[in-house]
C-alpha cells in the first residue's frame, strides 16, 4: 500500500509543478521562505502540491479562503517536513480555517471530582488523529519573522502526535537519543521558567511554552524556523536537537 501511494505521488508530481508566478508571489507574502536554495524551493513546492492534493482545506463559519491563502498555508505546513517527506503529515486529512479566533468548549475535573466547563478563544488547535484548525487572522499575523507562527505551531503538534500522543517527544530518528532529547528540552524548559519568573517580557521564548512539554516543543519549533539565530544563541543545545529532528539548519538561510 505504501509503495502504491508513493508511486501515485511521483506520478502526480511528474505532471504538476507550482507555477513560477505563484511561487514568486508566495515568497513576497512569506519572508520565512527567504534564503531557500533552488533545490529546496523545488522540494517545498512539490510538498505543498501534495499537501493540497491530500488535505481538504475548508472554510468554517462562512469564511471562504482564497487560492493564495490556501497556498500560503500549504507552503508553511510543508516547511517543517521539507527534508522529512510528506509521509510525516499522514494520518489526518482535514484543515479547517476560520476567519478569526474560534471558541472551543472544554471540560476539566478538579481534585474534588467536580467537572468544570469553560469556553476559550483559540488561534489554532490540533487533534491527534483529527483535523488541524486555524484562524486566518493569526495565519496572516505569522508572516512577520517574530517567532510567532500558528501554522508551524500546530504542525509541530501533528508531528509530535506521530507516535499517538502529543507530549513533546515526537518520533525521533534512529540516530537521535530520546534521553538526550528529553534532557535538552527539560534544561531549556527550566531555563525559560527562570527567565519568565525574572522578566517575562525579555524571555527567550513565548512564556506559553511553559504550559506543557508539548507546547514547549511547538513554541520552540516556531522560533527555530522564524528566529533560528536567536534560538541558537540562547539555547544552542536545543537548536541542535531541533536541527537534527527537522534535518534543517534555518540559521544558514535567515538572519533573524
Amino acid at each position: 500500500m505504501f509503495g502504491l501511494r508513493a508511486w501515485r505521488r511521483r506520478r502526480f508530481l511528474a505532471r504538476q509543478r507550482l507555477p513560477a508566478a505563484e511561487w514568486a508571489a508566495a515568497q513576497e507574502r512569506l519572508p520565512l521562505l527567504g534564503g531557500l536554495a533552488a533545490a529546496e524551493r523545488d522540494r517545498l513546492g512539490a510538498l505543498a502540491l501534495l499537501f493540497l492534493r491530500e488535505k481538504a482545506i475548508e472554510g468554517a463559519g462562512g469564511f471562504r479562503p482564497t487560492p493564495a491563502m490556501v497556498l500560503d498555508i500549504a507552503l508553511l505546513a510543508s516547511l517543517p517536513v521539507m527534508n522529512l517527506g510528506i509521509e510525516w503529515l499522514e494520518g489526518w486529512i482535514s484543515l479547517v480555517l476560520y476567519a478569526d479566533e474560534f471558541v472551543v468548549e472544554h471540560e476539566e475535573m478538579d481534585e474534588m471530582g467536580v467537572v468544570h466547563r469553560f469556553r476559550e478563544a483559540r488561534a489554532g488547535e490540533t487533534w491527534a488523529r483529527g483535523p488541524l484548525i486555524l484562524s486566518w487572522r493569526d495565519v496572516a499575523a505569522s508572516r512577520a519573522l517574530d517567532g510567532y507562527n500558528v501554522v508551524l505551531h500546530e504542525v509541530a503538534h501533528k508531528l509530535d502526535a506521530g507516535d499517538g500522543s502529543i507530549n513533546g517527544m515526537p518520533p525521533l530518528h534512529r540516530d537521535m537519543a530520546p534521553t538526550q532529547w528529553a534532557a535538552t528540552l527539560q534544561a531549556a524548559f527550566d531555563a525559560l521558567a527562570l527567565q519568565v519568573a525574572m522578566d517575562a517580557r525579555s524571555a527567550a521564548l513565548d512564556p506559553y511554552a511553559l504550559n506543557a512539554p508539548a507546547e514547549f516543543f511547538a513554541v520552540a519549533s516556531e522560533t527555530f524556523f522564524e528566529r533560528p539565530n536567536h534560538l541558537r544563541g540562547v539555547f544552542p543545545q536545543l537548536y541542535e536537537q531541533l536541527s537534527r529532528f527537522y534535518r534543517q539548519d534555518p540559521a544558514q538561510r535567515l538572519a533573524t
